[in-house]
């Protein structure tokens, strides 16, 4: 993918970063550092840290369920809003492609959940739908991260998750052709048809 950089290599699978995050990242630190100087600009930095860090545990969620098929991932690109894991093959079979589609979400919901007993679930939905606000508790932030990953990956747009997830659902009946056909027309009409958050072959 264009404008990205490589970070280093984990377990054969090559790590790039996109510009996005890089500018999202000087982004976020003006912005604090504006309400409240240098300390909040750092606790910005730390908040896209672990935005990073989640992206980056949810691409590895995909590449774990593909290993164990047998599937290798040469590369994947981080963005701040998700990633795209590259296989070197498409799954097989149709149960193939459901597991490790939503393998990444699933990750997210696990980060979620462990942010939620860090914080005695106590966030509401007002607080959980600004993780921008440096105003609300820190861990709070990243919890609300997580469950935007989560809702907007599994969209069921082709190629983003819940496309991934809904073409594997239809090659129950259909054929692999028709019902990659009917996801990717699905993910045309949502104007989403370069998503972040999928695999690609």
């Amino acid at each position: 993918m264009g404008w990205s950089l490589k970070l280093g290599t984990i377990a054969g699978t090559e790590i790039r970063i996109h510009m996005t995050f890089v500018l999202l990242l000087v982004w976020i630190r003006f912005t604090h550092y504006q309400i409240g100087g240098a300390p909040a600009a750092w606790e910005g930095v730390a908040f896209i840290l672990s935005v990073f860090v989640c992206v980056v545990l949810h691409e590895f969620g995909h590449i774990a369920a593909a290993r164990h098929f047998r599937i290798k991932t040469p590369d994947i690109t981080l963005l701040p809003i998700g990633g795209v894991a590259r296989l070197e093959r498409n799954p097989s079979q149709p149960t193939e492609e459901l597991l490790v589609a939503v393998a990444g979400p699933l990750v997210n919901i696990a980060i979620a959940a462990l942010l939620f007993a860090v914080i005695g679930g106590v966030a509401g939905l007002e607080q959980l739908a600004r993780p921008q606000d440096p105003q609300i508790d820190f861990f709070v932030r990243p919890a609300g991260v997580n469950i935007f990953l989560v809702l907007f990956n599994m969209i069921p747009a082709f190629p983003m998750d819940g496309g991934r997830v809904l073409r594997a659902i239809l090659a129950w009946r259909w054929s692999w052709e028709r019902a990659t056909r009917v996801a990717a027309t699905i993910g045309q009409g949502r104007g989403l048809r370069h998503g972040c958050g999928g695999f690609v072959l």
